[in-house]
Protein backbone atom coordinates (compact mmCIF):
# COMPACT_ATOMS: atom_id res chain seq x y z
CA UNK A 1 0.00 0.00 0.00
CA UNK A 2 1.47 3.30 -1.10
CA UNK A 3 1.17 6.36 1.03
CA UNK A 4 -0.23 9.52 -0.55
CA UNK A 5 2.39 12.09 -1.46
CA UNK A 6 2.10 15.13 0.77
CA UNK A 7 3.22 18.47 -0.56
CA UNK A 8 4.87 20.98 1.76
CA UNK A 9 2.62 23.84 2.79
CA UNK A 10 3.58 27.10 1.13
CA UNK A 11 3.93 29.89 3.65
CA UNK A 12 2.90 33.38 2.53
CA UNK A 13 5.82 35.80 2.54
CA UNK A 14 4.22 38.71 4.42
CA UNK A 15 3.26 36.78 7.60
CA UNK A 16 6.71 35.17 7.65
CA UNK A 17 8.42 38.55 7.44
CA UNK A 18 6.20 39.97 10.18
CA UNK A 19 6.90 36.92 12.36
CA UNK A 20 10.65 37.37 11.89
CA UNK A 21 10.39 41.05 12.84
CA UNK A 22 8.31 40.14 15.89
CA UNK A 23 10.85 37.52 16.94
CA UNK A 24 13.66 40.03 16.48
CA UNK A 25 11.92 42.51 18.79
CA UNK A 26 11.91 39.83 21.50
CA UNK A 27 15.21 38.09 20.85
CA UNK A 28 17.62 40.88 19.87
CA UNK A 29 17.57 42.73 23.24
CA UNK A 30 18.18 39.54 25.22
CA UNK A 31 20.87 38.35 22.82
CA UNK A 32 22.53 41.76 22.93
CA UNK A 33 22.55 41.65 26.72
CA UNK A 34 24.21 38.24 26.76
CA UNK A 35 26.80 39.33 24.18
CA UNK A 36 27.74 42.46 26.14
CA UNK A 37 28.12 40.71 29.50
CA UNK A 38 31.73 40.91 30.74
CA UNK A 39 31.91 37.19 31.48
CA UNK A 40 35.48 37.46 32.77
CA UNK A 41 34.15 39.61 35.63
CA UNK A 42 31.18 37.36 36.39
CA UNK A 43 32.72 35.54 39.37
CA UNK A 44 34.02 38.70 41.11
CA UNK A 45 30.70 40.48 40.53
CA UNK A 46 28.56 37.62 41.82
CA UNK A 47 30.83 37.19 44.85
CA UNK A 48 30.65 40.86 45.83
CA UNK A 49 28.75 41.73 49.05
CA UNK A 50 25.95 43.48 47.14
CA UNK A 51 25.39 40.56 44.78
CA UNK A 52 25.66 37.96 47.55
CA UNK A 53 23.15 39.76 49.74
CA UNK A 54 20.76 40.35 46.84
CA UNK A 55 21.03 36.77 45.59
CA UNK A 56 20.55 35.27 49.06
CA UNK A 57 17.52 37.45 49.77
CA UNK A 58 16.06 36.74 46.32
CA UNK A 59 16.36 32.99 46.80
CA UNK A 60 14.90 33.10 50.30
CA UNK A 61 11.95 35.34 49.49
CA UNK A 62 11.13 33.80 46.08
CA UNK A 63 11.12 30.24 47.47
CA UNK A 64 8.94 31.39 50.37
CA UNK A 65 6.56 33.16 47.99
CA UNK A 66 6.39 30.07 45.76
CA UNK A 67 5.63 27.84 48.77
CA UNK A 68 2.88 30.20 49.94
CA UNK A 69 1.54 30.29 46.38
CA UNK A 70 1.10 26.52 46.52
CA UNK A 71 -0.52 26.57 49.98
CA UNK A 72 -2.96 29.35 49.07
CA UNK A 73 -3.16 29.11 45.28
CA UNK A 74 -4.05 25.43 44.87
CA UNK A 75 -7.25 25.73 46.95
CA UNK A 76 -8.03 28.98 45.16
CA UNK A 77 -7.54 27.37 41.74
CA UNK A 78 -9.74 24.46 42.79
CA UNK A 79 -12.48 26.83 43.98
CA UNK A 80 -12.36 28.82 40.73
CA UNK A 81 -12.57 25.62 38.69
CA UNK A 82 -15.84 24.72 40.40
CA UNK A 83 -17.43 28.14 39.89
CA UNK A 84 -19.96 28.92 37.18
CA UNK A 85 -21.79 32.02 36.01
CA UNK A 86 -21.02 35.74 36.18
CA UNK A 87 -20.01 35.80 39.83
CA UNK A 88 -17.37 33.16 39.20
CA UNK A 89 -16.16 34.99 36.09
CA UNK A 90 -15.78 38.25 38.01
CA UNK A 91 -14.03 36.49 40.86
CA UNK A 92 -11.64 34.83 38.43
CA UNK A 93 -10.87 38.17 36.79
CA UNK A 94 -10.12 39.79 40.15
CA UNK A 95 -7.85 36.93 41.24
CA UNK A 96 -5.90 37.02 37.98
CA UNK A 97 -5.76 40.83 37.82
CA UNK A 98 -2.14 41.05 39.10
CA UNK A 99 -1.00 39.27 35.93
CA UNK A 100 -1.98 42.28 33.79
CA UNK A 101 -1.72 44.98 36.44
CA UNK A 102 1.46 47.11 36.34
CA UNK A 103 3.58 45.83 39.25
CA UNK A 104 4.15 49.35 40.59
CA UNK A 105 0.37 49.73 40.88
CA UNK A 106 0.36 46.49 42.84
CA UNK A 107 2.94 48.02 45.18
CA UNK A 108 0.76 51.08 45.70
CA UNK A 109 -2.22 48.80 46.38
CA UNK A 110 -0.18 46.89 48.96
CA UNK A 111 0.76 50.15 50.65
CA UNK A 112 -2.89 51.17 50.69
CA UNK A 113 -3.78 47.92 52.43
CA UNK A 114 -0.75 47.12 54.57
CA UNK A 115 1.02 50.47 55.00
CA UNK A 116 1.53 51.66 58.56
CA UNK A 117 -1.23 54.25 58.09
CA UNK A 118 -3.65 51.78 56.47
CA UNK A 119 -6.31 50.01 58.56
CA UNK A 120 -4.81 46.54 58.17
CA UNK A 121 -1.29 47.91 58.55
CA UNK A 122 -2.18 49.68 61.80
CA UNK A 123 -3.75 46.49 63.16
CA UNK A 124 -0.64 44.49 62.31
CA UNK A 125 1.60 47.21 63.74
CA UNK A 126 -0.31 46.91 67.00
CA UNK A 127 0.85 43.28 67.36
CA UNK A 128 4.40 44.05 66.27
CA UNK A 129 4.16 43.05 62.59
CA UNK A 130 5.49 45.65 60.14
CA UNK A 131 5.35 44.65 56.47
CA UNK A 132 6.50 47.74 54.50
CA UNK A 133 10.28 47.98 54.02
CA UNK A 134 10.89 44.52 55.48
CA UNK A 135 11.80 41.08 54.15
CA UNK A 136 8.25 39.95 54.91
CA UNK A 137 7.04 42.81 52.74
CA UNK A 138 9.23 41.53 49.91
CA UNK A 139 7.59 38.10 50.21
CA UNK A 140 4.13 39.67 50.20
CA UNK A 141 4.90 41.74 47.10
CA UNK A 142 6.26 38.67 45.31
CA UNK A 143 3.27 36.59 46.39
CA UNK A 144 0.88 39.23 45.06
CA UNK A 145 2.34 39.14 41.55
CA UNK A 146 3.37 35.46 41.39
CA UNK A 147 0.47 33.48 42.86
CA UNK A 148 -1.93 34.18 39.96
CA UNK A 149 0.43 32.28 37.63
CA UNK A 150 0.03 29.17 39.77
CA UNK A 151 -3.71 29.72 40.12
CA UNK A 152 -4.32 29.93 36.37
CA UNK A 153 -2.19 26.82 35.82
CA UNK A 154 -3.85 24.61 38.42
CA UNK A 155 -7.35 25.88 37.63
CA UNK A 156 -6.97 24.62 34.06
CA UNK A 157 -5.70 21.29 35.40
CA UNK A 158 -8.63 20.94 37.81
CA UNK A 159 -11.03 21.52 34.91
CA UNK A 160 -9.38 18.72 32.92
CA UNK A 161 -9.77 16.09 35.64
CA UNK A 162 -12.08 13.35 34.36
CA UNK A 163 -15.34 13.74 36.36
CA UNK A 164 -15.93 10.00 36.05
CA UNK A 165 -13.00 9.35 38.39
CA UNK A 166 -14.42 11.54 41.14
CA UNK A 167 -17.92 10.15 40.57
CA UNK A 168 -16.60 6.61 40.89
CA UNK A 169 -14.81 7.46 44.14
CA UNK A 170 -17.98 9.08 45.49
CA UNK A 171 -20.03 6.04 44.51
CA UNK A 172 -17.62 3.84 46.47
CA UNK A 173 -18.34 5.91 49.56
CA UNK A 174 -15.46 8.38 49.63
CA UNK A 175 -16.25 11.76 51.14
CA UNK A 176 -15.48 15.11 49.55
CA UNK A 177 -12.14 15.60 51.32
CA UNK A 178 -11.04 12.03 50.58
CA UNK A 179 -11.91 12.42 46.88
CA UNK A 180 -9.96 15.66 46.73
CA UNK A 181 -6.91 14.24 48.51
CA UNK A 182 -6.82 10.77 46.91
CA UNK A 183 -8.15 11.41 43.39
CA UNK A 184 -8.16 15.06 42.35
CA UNK A 185 -4.90 16.36 43.82
CA UNK A 186 -2.74 13.47 42.51
CA UNK A 187 -4.22 14.09 39.05
CA UNK A 188 -3.20 17.75 39.08
CA UNK A 189 0.17 17.27 40.81
CA UNK A 190 2.22 17.90 37.62
CA UNK A 191 0.35 21.16 37.05
CA UNK A 192 0.97 22.17 40.67
CA UNK A 193 4.71 21.61 40.19
CA UNK A 194 4.69 23.56 36.93
CA UNK A 195 2.68 26.39 38.48
CA UNK A 196 4.99 26.50 41.48
CA UNK A 197 8.03 26.78 39.21
CA UNK A 198 6.38 29.57 37.21
CA UNK A 199 5.43 31.37 40.42
CA UNK A 200 9.00 31.02 41.69
CA UNK A 201 10.46 32.39 38.47
CA UNK A 202 8.02 35.32 38.54
CA UNK A 203 8.79 36.01 42.20
CA UNK A 204 12.52 35.87 41.52
CA UNK A 205 12.18 38.52 38.83
CA UNK A 206 9.69 40.77 40.64
CA UNK A 207 10.68 44.45 40.74
CA UNK A 208 7.92 47.07 40.64
CA UNK A 209 5.73 45.97 43.54
CA UNK A 210 8.79 45.16 45.65
CA UNK A 211 10.54 48.51 45.30
CA UNK A 212 7.27 50.38 45.86
CA UNK A 213 6.15 48.43 48.91
CA UNK A 214 9.42 47.20 50.46
CA UNK A 215 12.02 49.69 49.24
CA UNK A 216 15.56 48.99 48.08
CA UNK A 217 17.64 48.49 51.23
CA UNK A 218 20.79 46.39 50.80
CA UNK A 219 20.80 43.28 52.95
CA UNK A 220 17.20 43.85 53.99
CA UNK A 221 14.89 44.31 50.99
CA UNK A 222 17.23 44.61 47.99
CA UNK A 223 16.59 41.60 45.79
CA UNK A 224 18.54 40.77 42.63
CA UNK A 225 16.29 42.76 40.24
CA UNK A 226 16.56 45.79 42.54
CA UNK A 227 20.34 45.41 42.62
CA UNK A 228 20.28 45.32 38.80
CA UNK A 229 18.27 48.54 38.76
CA UNK A 230 20.74 50.26 41.07
CA UNK A 231 23.73 48.85 39.19
CA UNK A 232 22.38 50.09 35.86
CA UNK A 233 22.79 53.63 37.21
CA UNK A 234 26.16 53.23 38.91
CA UNK A 235 27.93 50.16 37.45
CA UNK A 236 26.59 48.88 34.08
CA UNK A 237 28.97 45.91 34.04
CA UNK A 238 27.63 44.62 37.33
CA UNK A 239 24.06 45.14 36.12
CA UNK A 240 24.80 43.15 32.96
CA UNK A 241 26.19 40.18 34.89
CA UNK A 242 23.29 40.03 37.33
CA UNK A 243 20.79 40.51 34.49
CA UNK A 244 22.36 37.61 32.61
CA UNK A 245 21.94 35.43 35.69
CA UNK A 246 18.23 36.25 35.85
CA UNK A 247 17.84 35.65 32.10
CA UNK A 248 19.48 32.22 32.27
CA UNK A 249 17.42 31.10 35.28
CA UNK A 250 14.13 32.34 33.83
CA UNK A 251 14.82 30.85 30.39
CA UNK A 252 15.72 27.50 31.93
CA UNK A 253 12.45 27.38 33.85
CA UNK A 254 10.37 28.25 30.79
CA UNK A 255 12.13 25.76 28.52
CA UNK A 256 11.78 22.91 30.98
CA UNK A 257 8.10 23.67 31.61
CA UNK A 258 6.96 24.71 28.16
CA UNK A 259 4.95 21.51 27.69
CA UNK A 260 3.15 22.17 30.96
CA UNK A 261 2.01 25.77 30.58
CA UNK A 262 1.43 25.85 26.80
CA UNK A 263 -1.42 23.47 25.90
CA UNK A 264 -0.58 21.20 22.98
CA UNK A 265 3.14 21.96 23.03
CA UNK A 266 5.41 18.96 23.40
CA UNK A 267 7.83 19.16 26.35
CA UNK A 268 11.47 19.64 25.46
CA UNK A 269 12.37 16.04 26.24
CA UNK A 270 9.26 14.02 25.57
CA UNK A 271 9.63 10.25 25.95
CA UNK A 272 10.52 8.55 22.68
CA UNK A 273 7.53 6.23 23.09
CA UNK A 274 5.15 9.21 23.27
CA UNK A 275 6.76 10.82 20.22
CA UNK A 276 6.38 7.56 18.34
CA UNK A 277 2.66 7.43 19.09
CA UNK A 278 2.19 10.93 17.71
CA UNK A 279 4.16 10.36 14.56
CA UNK A 280 3.23 6.74 13.94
Amino acid sequence: MTRPVTRPVTRPVVPVVLAVVGAAVLVVPVASLLVRVPWSDAVPVLSSPVARDALALSLLTSVTAAALSVVLGVPLGWLLSTGRGRVAAVGRAVVLLPIVLPPVVGGVALLAAFGRNAPVGRALDGVGVVLPFSAAGVVLAQLFVAMPFLVVTVEAAFREVDPRRTEAATTLGAGGWRVLARVTLPAVAPAVLAGAALAWARALGEFGATITFAGNLQGRTQTLPLAVYLGAQTDPGTALVMSALLVVVSLAVLVVLRGRWLPGVEPLRAPARARGRRTG
